[in-house]
This record gives structure tokens, C-alpha cells and sequence, in this order.
């Protein structure tokens, strides 16, 4: 059968509590060597019983084991000290934040016109000069980006003025590649007139200026207004030419 368990308290019976005492101890202090052994570990166990005697084990020294815990015993307190002390520079300077954050926003709400109940009048005179001063700096910002916008505007007209011109020179070169058809027609107009005049009248093509010169010289101009078709218009004068050769044919 396996060992019960065993309740925790303290033992009533003195013998007992002397025979439990003992054999703990040295279970104890044989893990503790073991535990030196098998880990490389520097282990130090103290005990007392309840009559005050001492009891002890220390794998590499009682004294090198406690002054090596008294540095980090030490050591650990200044880290404490100083994590402590950072802790409270923090908390510090995060409660200036908040209050420089809170100065900043009402700040901003007077430069707004609001929350101006509980300003003085030399404050009011303080707003209104860093009021003047932030317009003045903003008026010469926005001349300084006009007058940039405006260089640039300068400068691309310029180069789209080259561009043309550029253009322009480029069409003058292909012109004088190609005569124009214009020079050729009124050279030949030139030198040629009364060919086309006789070529004409061989073909008895009365031309526009000719048969203006015609009825001009017979005294035949008509200026009556006539409805309805051309046809009809020949129609009426055609009797009015035969009349007008057969009075003179009896003159």
C-alpha cells in the first residue's frame, strides 16, 4: 500500500517533532548537494532547529555564497532605487506634457475667438499682436508662392513662344521646298493675256467682262424685275429683241 498523505501543521508530540525534524534535515541537505553536484549550481542551505542549534551546507563556501548575495542583494536595491526614481521622472514629465497640452489648446481656442472670458486686457493685446503678426507672415507666404507660380507661368509661355517660333521656321523652310500655286496663276496671266482673250472669242465664250461691254456699248441693260424662272425671263426678251431689230430695220 502506498504512504499516505501526510497533513501539514505542526507536530505536537515533541519526539516525534525531533524525529521528523532530524530526518527532513538530512533530506534536505542531501538534495541540496545533489543539487550542486548535477547542476554546477552554487547552493548555500541554513538551518535552525527550535533549541537554536545551527545547521549548515555550502557547496562553494559559506562566506564567498553570502558575499556574493550581499552584492546582489545590494545590486538589485539600486535597481530598484533607480527604476523607482525613472518611474517618477516619468510620471513627472508626463504630467508637464499634460499640462503644456492643455496651455497649447487654450492657446489655440483664443487665437479662434473663443474662451476669452477670463482674458485680461494686456492679454488681449498679446493675442491681438500674435493674431497681426501669424496674418502678416501668411499674406508673405502666399505673395512668395504667387509670385513663384507666376515666374513659372513666365517661363512656360517662353518656351511655348521658341516652340512656335521653332514651328513657324520649320513651315517656312517646307514653303520654299513647294512654288505656290497662286504665283504660278498670276505669272501666267501675266504673260499670257491675249492668248486667253483670243481663245475666248475663237471659241465664241463671251466671257464675264466681255458681255458686260456688250450690252454696255448696245445700250441694252436691263434693270425690270422679273418673277419666275430663267426661262421664262429669256422668253420675254427674246420678242423684245425682234422687235427692237425690226424698228430698226424699218428706219
Amino acid at each position: 500500500m502506498g504512504r499516505g498523505k501526510i497533513e501539514i501543521k505542526r507536530i505536537e508530540n515533541a519526539n516525534s517533532r525531533q524525529v521528523t525534524f532530524s530526518k527532513r534535515r538530512a533530506g534536505l541537505l542531501k538534495k541540496a548537494k545533489e543539487l550542486a553536484i548535477l547542476c554546477d549550481a552554487e547552493v548555500a542551505v541554513i538551518i535552525f532547529s527550535n533549541t537554536g542549534k545551527l545547521f549548515e551546507f555550502s557547496s562553494s563556501g559559506m562566506k564567498k555564497t553570502f558575499s556574493r548575495y550581499n552584492k546582489c542583494l545590494q545590486g538589485s536595491t539600486e535597481m530598484a532605487l533607480v527604476e523607482h526614481k525613472a518611474e517618477k521622472q516619468v510620471c513627472k514629465e508626463a504630467d508637464n506634457l499634460k499640462d503644456e497640452v492643455a496651455k497649447l489648446q487654450m492657446k489655440q481656442l483664443q487665437l479662434l475667438g473663443k474662451n476669452l472670458t477670463s482674458v485680461s486686457l494686456k492679454e488681449l493685446e498679446v493675442l491681438e499682436q500674435q493674431l497681426s503678426e501669424g496674418l502678416l507672415s501668411v499674406k508673405e507666404k502666399k505673395e512668395q508662392l504667387l509670385m513663384e507660380q507666376l515666374e513659372q507661368s513666365r517661363l512656360q509661355e517662353q518656351r511655348v513662344m521658341l516652340e512656335n517660333e521653332t514651328l513657324r521656321r520649320q513651315v517656312e523652310e517646307l514653303r520654299g521646298f513647294f512654288p505656290s500655286t497662286d504665283h504660278l496663276v498670276r505669272s501666267y496671266l501675266e504673260y499670257y493675256p491675249v492668248e486667253r482673250k483670243n481663245s475666248l472669242m475663237s471659241h465664241n465664250v463671251r466671257g464675264p467682262d466681255v458681255t458686260c461691254a456688250c450690252n454696255l456699248e448696245k445700250g441694252d441693260s436691263d434693270t425690270t424685275l422679273y418673277l419666275g424662272l430663267p426661262s421664262d425671263h429669256h422668253k420675254r426678251k427674246k420678242p423684245e429683241r425682234e422687235s427692237h431689230s425690226n424698228d430698226s430695220e424699218s428706219q
